[in-house]
């Protein structure tokens, strides 16, 4: 009898003390794409990367598809402690941390290289003004080029776009965009937009070509134009609390799987872009046009930077060193 007690609390004692037997941490990611989406797909391998560094202690359950939210209710609950984690827009960021709106400017980049050169030092370094609103930025992912649809006509120079009722995201560098631009900016939830534009609510919208696929706004538009205007970059935010519940070892592994998983999700972005003019063309639906006076864009948008140096404390340090970037 006492050798079965003793057999007993041995068992115990190497259970209690076993790192098989270690509280598992479970954050929530939410997003708003299409599982398919480039970004959708990043978040996916992240959530692999950090299983499999933490040896399962740590796992990322991801909610696409605006499961838990809007892009603006996700970044509030980082800051409620409600969400763990969360791919968001530079812009969306930008309405909590106002100086990541420079990231949205129209051709602010040169190039993808520079844009993602930018992102990982310039936007890294900027974005650490998000950890006092309890943001903290691990790396960036992208959700793309950013370009127009509409059901009116092709856009091929600025005054194609005068009169457009354009659905863009709630965000001042956008707004101010589009009026620049001669057209009617209306702010509006991702998830609405494929039924405004089905209902002629908006004329048309502005997205990376993976929405404009995934989200099937081409059924809903003749006119994909390739306009180019602004890169957006998909920031990987995870909130401080949460961040502070993972010891050395597991941050430094989500870190690592963070900053992985974005290189594999922009390679795979970089793939699927061309892919998806060839599937809106392939459709027959919507009518995608590249012949765009990106020059005349350019020029007729650049009273934004000035907008946003203006109304951001620091704004046109932030322009200057984005430029100054090689």
């Amino acid at each position: 009898m006492f050798l079965r007690i003793v057999r007993y609390a041995f068992v115990f004692i190497v259970l209690a003390f076993s790192p098989v037997s270690a509280a598992q941490i479970t954050f929530k990611l939410g997003h708003i794409a299409d599982p398919k989406l480039p970004y959708a797909q990043g978040a996916e391998k992240m959530a692999e990367l950090v299983k499999a560094k933490t040896n399962g202690e740590v796992e990322i359950q991801v909610f696409p598809s605006s499961q838990l939210g809007n892009q603006r209710d996700l970044i509030e609950g980082l800051t409620l402690s409600t969400v763990d984690m969360t791919l968001t827009s530079t812009a969306v960021f930008g309405n909590f941390v106002p100086e990541m709106g420079v990231f949205d400017l129209p051709f602010i980049f040169r190039d993808i290289p520079h844009a993602y050169k930018t992102l990982d030092t310039v936007g890294m370094e900027t974005a650490k003004l998000g950890e006092a609103k309890g943001l903290k930025t691990l790396a960036f992912m992208e959700n793309g080029i950013r370009h127009m649809t509409n059901s009116r006509q092709p856009i091929r120079k600025p005054a194609d776009v005068k009169g457009l009722k354009l659905r863009v995201m709630e965000q001042p560098v956008y707004i101010e965009m589009i009026k620049a631009l001669g057209g009617s900016p209306t702010p509006m939830a991702f998830s609405e937009i494929y039924t405004a534009l089905q209902k002629g609510v908006i004329d048309g919208q502005e997205n990376p070509l993976g929405h404009i696929w995934t989200s099937r706004f081409f059924e809903v538009q003749k006119y994909v134009s390739l306009t180019a205007h602004t890169y957006s970059g998909e920031p990987i935010l995870i909130a401080v609390a949460s961040w502070n519940k993972l010891n050395p070892a597991q941050q430094k592994a989500l870190q690592e799987a963070a900053v992985e998983a974005s290189a594999w999700q922009r390679d795979l972005c970089r793939q699927q872009e061309k892919e998806f003019i060839g599937f809106i063309n392939a459709s027959g639906k919507s009518q995608v046009n590249d012949d765009v006076d990106l020059k005349a864009f350019a020029e007729a948008t650049k009273g934004t930077w000035k907008f946003f140096a203006d109304k951001v404390k620091g704004g046109g340090a932030l322009i200057e060193k984005i430029v100054n970037t090689k």
